[in-house]
């Protein structure tokens, strides 16, 4: 994923129609300055050399994880704020990590078949998840927007 991008500035100058002041051009720079998200793949890579391991990147245009069901095998394309897969009533980031878990040694593709055998045992650690947190929810804990919950 291209970080650098994400923080680039709008090139077009556009107008808020409502208040007619112009609008920011800024994007995601200081949000992304605060998360670091490039900086802490750095600090897994070099603690990961320290062991003579090295950090795996998969390719993100090819797997696709975010739209792919490994049941119907196919790809569908699913807007931002859609957090829970329907279908499967799955937590979307959730179910794409466990897609990425099970991407073959190309790094590209998706292993169905890993996928079909541990499907089941994911299924079981997603709902005791989403439990807790509803759980922490009812009792007043502010969650991460981005769960949907």
């Amino acid at each position: 994923m291209s970080f650098k991008a994400l923080q680039a500035r709008a090139k077009k100058t556009t107008t808020n129609e409502k208040t007619g002041k112009i609008n920011k051009k800024k994007r995601f720079g200081k949000s992304l300055a605060n998360k670091a998200p490039s900086m802490l793949l750095e600090i897994i890579e070099r603690k990961l050399k320290y062991r003579n391991k090295e950090l795996l990147k998969i390719n993100t245009h090819k797997v696709k994880a975010s739209q792919y069901n490994h049941f119907k095998d196919n790809y569908t394309k699913k807007e931002l704020k859609d957090r829970w897969s329907v279908d499967l009533n799955i937590q979307r980031d959730l179910y794409s990590a466990f897609l990425i878990k099970n991407v073959d040694d190309t790094l590209e593709n998706i292993d169905r078949e890993l996928c079909f055998k541990r499907y089941d045992n994911f299924k079981t650690l997603h709902d005791k998840e989403i439990e807790k947190l509803k759980e922490l929810k009812k009792d007043g804990k502010r969650l991460i927007s981005s769960m949907g919950i």
